[in-house]
């Protein structure tokens, strides 16, 4: 369909004041909270950090020193990688991704089972049960898991009570308790794409492949997986997203020798007032998680119109 076609089409079908006011609402979303924050962003990373009464003037000019200090770190140590940064960087990319598996296996089956088991009254508690924990403030959560993996912690107490361990077991230090509180707080975000992909499947599908002999696994393999593609790799973008991007979870619940990249990029805007290197690792950050999510989806053969679906 051509735009103009589109255009009519939608004008059609809303009018004309109320498809003005939409299209002129999303622009606005668009270009005033998305497009030009990150305008701002890319143009502060490519200046040099600067104190005030020079910004503007001969000095302020573009340079790619920040790209080339999250590589190389300070001129002082020429020839030698920045691994601190770049080992960080790395860290978090991967335990983002084990976050992303972590959150699928857990809302796979829950996600099944409320599309093509519940129903009713049942049904409904259940998705009650998810979504009421999240009225809860992000931060009040992820105290609260600090408080369950603590040393002094309910975890702890119940293991020992029942002689598993003989000591507490340090689950902050080991970063358990960051994981779980990371794959806690996207659960939702994984559970609803797949959820809505799996409860269009036609049941028929299922019962056929039942009647032939088909086991469960074979069914999911053949069958569920295939055609709920879009919503896990829908969900899989955003925990993943999310989660590379997360900041109150690393700094309530990351142990002492933990350190997230987001939490490099706070450092550099805040303890660092170095705005501009902080934009250029916000960037890379970005471009690397949109990068990661666009090779998956090539390996996994899904288009963005299906995610988006």
């Amino acid at each position: 369909m051509n735009p103009n076609a589109y255009f009519r089409q939608f004008f059609t079908r809303n009018g004309t004041a109320l498809g003005t006011f939409l299209l002129l609402s999303v622009g606005f979303w668009m270009f005033i909270m998305i497009l030009l924050p990150q305008a701002f962003m890319i143009d502060f990373s490519f200046r040099h950090n600067l104190p005030p009464a020079e910004i503007g003037g001969p000095q302020d000019t573009y340079t790619t020193e920040h790209y080339e200090f999250m590589v190389y770190g300070s001129a002082a140590a020429e020839g030698e990688f920045n691994t601190v940064d770049l080992g960080v960087f790395v860290r978090t990319l991967i335990a983002a991704f084990f976050v992303t598996l972590f959150d699928l296996a857990i809302c796979y089956p829950i996600a099944y089972y409320l599309a093509h088991s519940a129903s009713g009254g049942w049904a409904r508690l259940m998705v009650l049960s998810l979504i009421v924990p999240f009225w809860v403030n992000e931060i009040l959560r992820a105290f609260a898991f600090r408080i369950m993996f603590g040393s002094a912690g309910v975890i702890n107490g119940f293991l020992m009570w029942l002689g598993v361990i003989d000591q507490p077991y340090d689950f902050i230090r080991e970063n358990v308790a960051l994981y779980a509180g990371l794959g806690y707080a996207f659960i939702l975000l994984m559970i609803f794409p797949l959820y809505n992909a799996i409860e269009s499947l036609d049941r028929n599908q299922i019962e056929a492949a039942r009647d032939m002999g088909a086991s469960w696994i074979r069914i999911h393999r053949r069958i569920v997986i295939p055609f709920a593609k879009p919503g896990i790799s829908s969900g899989c973008t955003m925990v993943f997203m999310l989660s590379a991007g997360a900041l109150a979870a690393p700094q309530i619940l990351g142990g002492p020798s933990s350190l997230w990249f987001t939490q490099i990029i706070y450092q550099w805007f805040q303890t660092g007032n170095n705005w501009n290197r902080g934009s250029a690792y916000a960037l890379i950050l970005l471009a690397s998680t949109i990068v990661f999510v666009l090779v998956m989806m090539k390996v996994f053969k899904v288009k963005l119109g299906e995610i988006a679906r």
